[in-house]
């Protein structure tokens, strides 16, 4: 269960959205006295004071609640409403909740924010393509590259653009690792009294859009690509949608079943290419104004050159940068950024041993705290503050997924990754103390 505090701050948001779309007197008789009391699936539980509290919004407001919780874009996508001593108002959880999926799409991958180049203008024109028409053009779609170079970028784009123009459409992002954990899960729940593996197969073919990133994960396990290659034939034969990502073509998947590759080639392959220095630039230059900074032609250029192809690679040595520069209190220069990046331009180890295991000893040497309880559930104030300064250090210097994040602090959801990374860096903004220690603790990981 995520903190009382993290909890107030995501329903204040979701609050603030709901008092937007329903009247002064509906928010003050029905939603101003819930109480959010826990996070489950994605979905926020809220505890109404009275049956007739819940039963109101149950029938009059339960769109526009919903409505809110995912305008709010805090991760979550429903709400489970309950009444204390009641089990009447549980029922909007849906049954086969456990096999949702817990992979939440990241608002910022958009088409927009996706830097075209001539080494995926072609991929990136596909993708446009099919989100404008879902099932009418390159079904399937099969989008290939090496690591960081945007597939799950423009996977997640497709998905979002699709869900904002096309809400009555069902979507399903999904990593191929969350789709394989939610089929054993759905095995291992045999006997249980539910027939989860049936609904597990219904709620991936009763979608209109189907997206599954990394799917070179499932080499050599039979029956995943089982259940996934009939979950294909269904959708296909209904014009459905599906995407699909992997680190190499089709053909190269040989520990694949050959049917599974064969609907694979089926469709559109669509590779992107590593980014030529132009590329590279403009990329650095976007990320740059995100971060709301202007860096001279010369500086991008020389962070451009002299690494690999990996956007986070080049992403972590713009904000190596953009530290020296607020650390020193100076404009950046190329001289600066030289300074900066002396020691992982000239030792290529550098870069190998920023893992996240050296950010979480970094950050509780820093702390004196041990690493157990950081990961653990202790709530001690000196704990917690280490811990959302080690999920910002990881997010921010290694762009790492947000789930991948959360199982590496302890198994902790989206919604505690997304709050502390965004309270760490509002922090930083208003207080030196903060701004300090994750100064210090960042200067400790690159000399580790």
């Amino acid at each position: 269960m995520p903190e009382s505090s993290q909890l107030e701050l995501l329903w204040n948001k979701i609050a603030e959205r709901v008092q937007q779309i329903v009247s002064k007197i509906s928010y003050d008789t029905f939603f101003e006295h819930l109480i959010p009391v826990d996070i489950i699936n994605k979905k926020i539980v809220l505890q109404a004071e009275t049956d007739l509290t819940a039963s109101v919004i149950m029938k009059s407001h339960a769109d526009r609640l919903r409505q809110a919780i995912v305008s709010a874009d805090v991760g979550l996508t429903d709400f489970i409403l309950v009444v204390e001593g009641s089990e009447i108002y549980t029922l909007n959880e849906q049954p086969d909740a456990v096999l949702e999926s817990t992979v939440v799409l990241d608002k910022r991958y958009t088409f927009d924010s996706f830097v075209v180049g001539t080494s995926n203008k072609f991929v990136f024109a596909a993708a446009k393509s099919v989100a404008e028409s879902p099932g009418e053009n390159f079904n399937p779609l099969y989008i290939y590259g090496g690591t960081g170079l945007g597939k799950t970028h423009l996977m997640q784009a497709i998905a979002n653009s699709i869900i904002e123009k096309k809400p009555s459409l069902r979507v399903i992002y999904t990593t191929s690792e969350t789709f394989l954990n939610e089929y054993v899960d759905s095995i291992a729940r045999r006997g249980s009294g539910r027939d989860n593996e049936a609904r597990f197969r219904n709620r991936y073919r009763n979608v209109d859009v189907l997206l599954i990133d990394d799917i070179q994960f499932w080499a050599g396990k039979r029956g995943v690509q089982e259940v996934f290659f009939h979950t294909f034939n269904e959708l296909f034969s209904q014009n459905k949608q599906i995407v699909i990502s992997s680190d190499c073509p089709a053909k190269e998947l040989t520990t694949l079943e050959e049917r599974l590759r064969t609907r694979f080639e089926g469709g559109l392959i669509a590779d992107i290419q590593p980014p030529d220095l132009e590329t590279k630039i403009a990329i650095l230059k976007r990320k740059a104004l995100e971060k709301k900074y202007v860096i001279p032609d010369d500086v991008l250029a020389f962070l451009a050159k002299n690494t690999d192809n990996n956007v986070r690679t080049l992403e972590g040595r713009l904000n190596t940068v953009i530290f020296a520069s607020k650390l020193h209190e100076e404009k950046i220069t190329l001289e600066l950024a030289a300074n900066a990046l002396r020691e992982s331009i000239s030792d290529s180890d550098v870069q190998e041993e920023l893992t996240p295991e050296g950010i979480l000893r970094a950050t509780c040497q820093h702390f004196s705290v041990p690493e157990n309880e950081v990961t653990g559930k202790s709530k001690r104030q000196e704990i917690v503050r280490a811990r959302q300064v080690c999920i910002y250090l990881m997010c921010d210097m290694l762009a790492l997924p947000l789930v991948t994040v959360g199982k590496i602090m302890g198994g902790r959801d989206h919604a505690t990754i997304i709050y502390s990374r965004d309270k760490v860096a509002d922090l930083m903004k208003v207080s030196d103390n903060m701004l300090k220690d994750v100064t210090d603790i960042r200067s400790a990981i690159l000399k580790q």
